[in-house]
């Protein structure tokens, strides 16, 4: 027997009953989901907009974005100029100023919206555009990721992922750069009941 014949055997020989999984850990659901919300997003370099309609969402677009710059909206209510669904390569997203885009849930522990890939057609568009909007319903909110992860369903989609503000990246100076590696802004806008 070899000395790694010897050492498997050992550890077959020695292997420790097999324990049951803990249970899933619940904590009580939390009051004000809105507020702990925005909490965790603006901790994250994030913008929080509470608003009625989707008509909100529309005007502000309209005055913060003038018509020249290119604006993929994958939202109905507000008109892009890149139709995102005729591109077949991604790259041509490089020069996109601002991506608008249905969020599924948001998650009030930290400020994070979970993105599956119908919700962005493209995976690289809520990272190549300069500015990220993301509008997301208040009855989405959920209060952590424990609740979350009960959600999320990768088979659905094949691919997803949460996003919780703007890129920003610290290098060993301790110097802070917002949108190095992605997006320089995310607004949510959070539509109420």
């Amino acid at each position: 027997m070899t000395s790694k014949e010897a050492i498997l055997a050992a550890i077959k020989n020695n292997k420790p009953e097999a324990t049951p999984l803990p249970d899933f850990l619940t904590f009580p659901e939390e009051e004000n989901l809105v507020d702990r919300y925005e909490k965790g997003l603006t901790g994250n370099g994030g913008k929080l907009q509470v608003v009625n309609s989707m008509e909100e969402l529309d005007a502000f677009v309209k005055e913060h974005y003038s018509n020249d710059l290119l604006i993929a909206s994958l939202v109905e209510e507000v008109k892009g100029n890149v139709d995102v669904s005729k591109i077949s390569d991604p790259h041509d997203l490089e020069h996109v100023e601002l991506a608008v885009l249905k969020g599924e849930f948001g998650v009030s522990e930290n400020g994070a919206i979970w993105m599956p890939e119908k919700n962005v057609v493209h995976r690289v568009l809520p990272f190549i555009a300069q500015h990220l909007i993301i509008v997301i319903r208040e009855e989405t909110l959920l209060t952590d990721m424990h609740r979350a992860y009960e959600k999320v369903n990768v088979a659905d989609d094949g691919y997803g992922v949460f996003i919780a503000g703007p890129s920003k990246t610290a290098d060993i100076e301790q110097s802070l750069v917002i949108g190095a590696h992605g997006p320089r802004s995310l607004t949510v806008f959070l539509i109420r009941k």
